[in-house]
């Protein structure tokens, strides 16, 4: 269980949120939701350990936890950037391996045997050698989902995962999303979309943005 207890998070004195407290169980999924600007995807960024807070307290499995210190060891919170951020001159392998490698020390051969599995679950066995830029946006968005899997973490987040997605790819998104749910993967889906979040949410936060 991850939980968040009164934290606050600012910027040259502008409050994001202030006091914000939640509670994500083992295997669910937690679909944080409001209008742009009112803080998801810094909340997400806080998660993750891209950013720190200015005050408050993340416990995991009710033991403090520090996301930055974190990252240095396991990859505890796994995220799907919004852009994707796959690196342009490296193969969809590559991609997918580089991390397992350096930070797990997982041998070449382990990394890539456990990359190839991954992309046969996600359709994407054919597409092991082609570059970012041959693959469709939806492709791009599982060539990223995959990454960040590969890197074993106990949570996955998504930072708007079905922004200019047609309806269809938005269905095989809710699909991965509700396969690895099945799977026992706790998730937390960053998202305006309301009606996406209702069909894929075992619970909702919704974000304001504050008054200052």
């Amino acid at each position: 269980m991850l939980e968040l207890k009164n934290i606050t998070k600012s910027f040259n004195q502008r409050i994001v949120w202030k006091n914000l407290s939640l509670k994500i169980q083992d295997g669910q999924i937690l679909c944080v939701v409001g209008q742009s600007g009112g803080g998801k995807t810094t909340l997400l960024r806080c998660i993750s350990g891209l950013e720190r807070l200015d005050k408050g307290q993340m416990l995991l499995d009710g033991q403090p936890f520090d996301p930055i210190a974190s990252r240095n060891n396991d990859a505890v919170i796994g995220v799907v950037f919004q852009d994707f951020q796959l690196f342009p001159h490296l193969t969809v392998l590559e991609n997918i391996t580089l991390a397992p490698k350096l930070a797990l020390k997982e041998s070449n051969q382990t990394a890539v045997e456990a990359a190839r599995e991954l992309l046969t679950k996600l359709s994407l066995a054919d597409k092991a050698d082609l570059y970012p830029y041959q693959l469709s946006g939806g492709q791009k968005q599982r060539v990223a989902i995959a990454r960040a899997l590969a890197m074993k973490p106990k949570i996955l987040c998504y930072d708007e995962p079905t922004s200019a997605l047609d309806p269809g790819l938005r269905d095989k998104v809710k699909a991965i999303i509700l396969q690895l749910k099945a799977a026992g993967m706790t998730q937390i889906v960053v998202t305006h979309d309301w009606e996406f979040a209702q069909q894929i949410a075992d619970q909702t936060f919704k974000i304001e943005p504050q008054k200052q």
